[in-house]
């Protein structure tokens, strides 16, 4: 029995093969053309070579990606306005449940220092960069610093009812040029904690973020292994971005970072759900919630 014979077309070069691949490559952008053109028509692609084996041979092909239009072809961002944001300043935000006002050591550091001192009272500073303090003298001299501070720039947060403080916050990383700006360096006693005042006291700073100092973007940051920290940032309505390894070394051990934002652009959603939240028609005759914020929120994404 004979055995058959494939006659096979040698090419030298690959010319033979050519220009099917070249059919194959103008189908390809076509039907990426014809896409783009449906899903995002206001859009430019930018067109990114890269390069991918196959079967051996190296061939180029086209990678697509939509950025807004700009001229000579290479992405940019949007246009923004370039006035700047005011810097914060020492003043006092009202709220139904708590004050926030300029942090005053002779005023406040007494209340504090009963509050975050003594047993039981090591895991409020876990996560913070500094504390707990061997003394008295000690906490009020740390209290001054803060207090002479303009960036961060430190609130004492006031139980509305008694006028005793009952926490601190501040605004830090100010850039008023970027229009950027934090909220840090966080302390609840556990007077403050999980009630409606805490959830307010951050509502009222984020409003004069937003609304009376013109920052276009809010953050948050804390340590990656701070679940309650993440869970607040979350729950307050922003937005998980990454972590960044090894950003610290906070008391001797290593911080992993994690970042979270929001924007003016989210705010207005933002600003439904806290007061949503806050309002009396939430509450129960037993003071229990009706709808969780972290329920409002999420909603939102």
């Amino acid at each position: 029995m004979r055995t058959p014979v494939v006659r096979v077309r040698a090419s030298i070069g690959g010319s033979a093969a050519a220009p099917r691949r070249s059919r194959l490559r103008l189908r390809a952008k076509a039907s990426i053309r014809r896409v783009i053109s449906i899903q995002i028509p206001a859009y430019v692609v930018y067109r990114r070579r890269s390069r991918r084996l196959c079967g051996g041979l190296c061939s180029t092909i086209r990678g697509t990606m939509a950025v807004p239009e700009a001229d000579g072809g290479f992405p940019r961002g949007a246009p923004v306005d370039r006035s700047p944001a005011k810097r914060p300043q020492r003043t006092t935000l009202a709220g139904h449940f708590v004050t926030l006002t300029a942090l005053d050591p002779e005023v406040h550091g007494e209340s504090l220092y009963e509050k975050t001192h003594g047993r039981d009272k090591e895991q409020l500073w876990l996560y913070l960069f500094e504390g707990p303090f061997p003394d008295h003298a000690a906490f009020d001299s740390h209290l001054r610093q803060k207090a002479a501070s303009d960036d961060p720039l430190f609130f004492a947060i006031l139980d509305k009812a008694s006028g005793i403080a009952a926490g601190y916050a501040s605004y830090m990383r100010i850039e008023p040029v970027h229009r950027c700006i934090e909220v840090g360096s966080i302390l609840y006693t556990p007077a403050l904690q999980r009630t409606s005042g805490a959830t307010e006291a951050m509502y009222l700073m984020a409003r004069h973020v937003f609304e009376v100092l013109g920052y276009r973007r809010y953050e948050w940051k804390c340590n990656a292994l701070n679940e309650p920290s993440r869970r607040a940032a979350l729950r307050f309505g922003f937005t998980f971005e990454g972590i960044f390894r090894q950003h610290m070394i906070i008391k001797g051990r290593n911080r992993d970072t994690a970042w979270f934002s929001m924007l003016d652009s989210e705010w207005p959603a933002r600003r439904r759900s806290f007061e949503q939240w806050l309002s009396p028609s939430n509450f129960d005759a037993a003071g229990r919630q009706k709808l969780s914020l972290a329920r409002l929120n999420a909603d939102l994404r």
